[in-house]
């Protein structure tokens, strides 16, 4: 269940979804990169990180 919601808001704040997983590391920062660069690639990579752990 922790997991839909993560994955929700990631769709509406890619960064908030990877920070709830990992925390401020290394993916958190590189998602804001991949979010500022285009939003689509920072959904992808938070649903991603979410999925993967």
């Amino acid at each position: 269940m922790m997991d839909i919601l993560r994955i929700i808001l990631s769709i509406l704040l890619p960064p908030l979804g990877v920070f709830l997983t990992v925390g401020l590391g290394l993916h958190f920062w590189l998602n804001i990169l991949l979010t500022l660069l285009g939003y689509i690639p920072g959904i992808v990579h938070a649903i991603w990180i979410i999925a993967r752990r």
